[in-house]
Order: C-alpha cells, then sequence, then structure tokens
C-alpha cells in the first residue's frame, strides 16, 4: 500500500468520524438529548454507581466536561448523586427511572443508527473493520501517551 492511499485511509477516517457524529448529533437532538448524554446515560446503565472520576476517566473526558453534563442531567431529572459512603467528598452516580427509560429508548435509535450507516455492508466486512478500528484505537493511544504528552480525552463512544 502507498503512502498516499496510507494517508487517504487517516482523512477519509476523520471526515467520516466528523459526519457520523454530526448525523448522531440530530438523531439525539430529534430526541431531546445530545450524544455526550447518551453515552453517560449507556456508561451508567451498565456500571451505575461509579463515581464521578471514574465515569471522566471511562469515557476519556475531561472531569470539568463531565460535571457540567451530570448537573445538567440531574436538572433533566434522568441522573442522581449519592454521597459514597466510604468517601464524604466523592458522589456515585444512578440513573433515575426516567433515565433508565431513555436510555432504554435511546437503544432503539443506535440501533436504527447502526442498520441505516451499516445498510448492504456485509458481515464480515464490519467484523474486519472493527478489529482494524480498535487496533488503531490502541496504536493511537498509546503514540499519544509517549509524545510530548498529547492528550487523548475524547467525548466517548456510543456503546
Amino acid at each position: 500500500m502507498s503512502l498516499d492511499d496510507r494517508r487517504q485511509l487517516i482523512a477519509q477516517l476523520v471526515e467520516s468520524s466528523r459526519i457520523l457524529r454530526n448525523y448522531i448529533d440530530h438523531r439525539a437532538k430529534q430526541r431531546g438529548t445530545t450524544r455526550a448524554q447518551w453515552v453517560v446515560l449507556f456508561r451508567l446503565r451498565a456500571q451505575e454507581g461509579l463515581s464521578q472520576v471514574d465515569l471522566a476517566d471511562v469515557l476519556e473526558l475531561q472531569p470539568i466536561s463531565l460535571v457540567r453534563l451530570l448537573d445538567r442531567l440531574v436538572e433533566q431529572g434522568l441522573l442522581e448523586r449519592r454521597h459514597d459512603p466510604r468517601d464524604r467528598r466523592a458522589n456515585r452516580l444512578y440513573l433515575t427511572a426516567a433515565g433508565r427509560e431513555l436510555a432504554d429508548s435511546l437503544d432503539e435509535v443506535r440501533d436504527a443508527v447502526a442498520t441505516d450507516v451499516l445498510h448492504d455492508i456485509p458481515d464480515a466486512a464490519v467484523t474486519s473493520c472493527l478489529a482494524t478500528l480498535r487496533e488503531l484505537k490502541e496504536r493511537i493511544k498509546a503514540l499519544s501517551e509517549t509524545k510530548a504528552g498529547i492528550a487523548v480525552k475524547s467525548p466517548g463512544a456510543l456503546g
């Protein structure tokens, strides 16, 4: 494979990622939520009781960015903070019934996005692409950690 093909692959990944984020943002907006809120709801549904610090780490977000997002979810009645009985300075995060209901309904949207975007893509190609993207992600993270303190924090993924 030529260097130009490799450059084109990186360019396509960046552009496809941007377009997909915009598409998901649009679909989220139709449900009165945001992509960032989806990610938090999905993660907490899978791992309720995480501390704010642990959630920020899992989602690869800066804690200050996450706090504002959590504040909005609490205001909307989708999430609650509970004091950690072992550490008075920490809060544990739990979905409310409304938050769990929204996360469950967003599964339908997430499934529809995957169906729409991957329509007519063979299963073997999806499997191969997924393995390759996971490998690229780990390589990029490793390179980022070793190169002049480049931040690897990102908004996360849907799921």
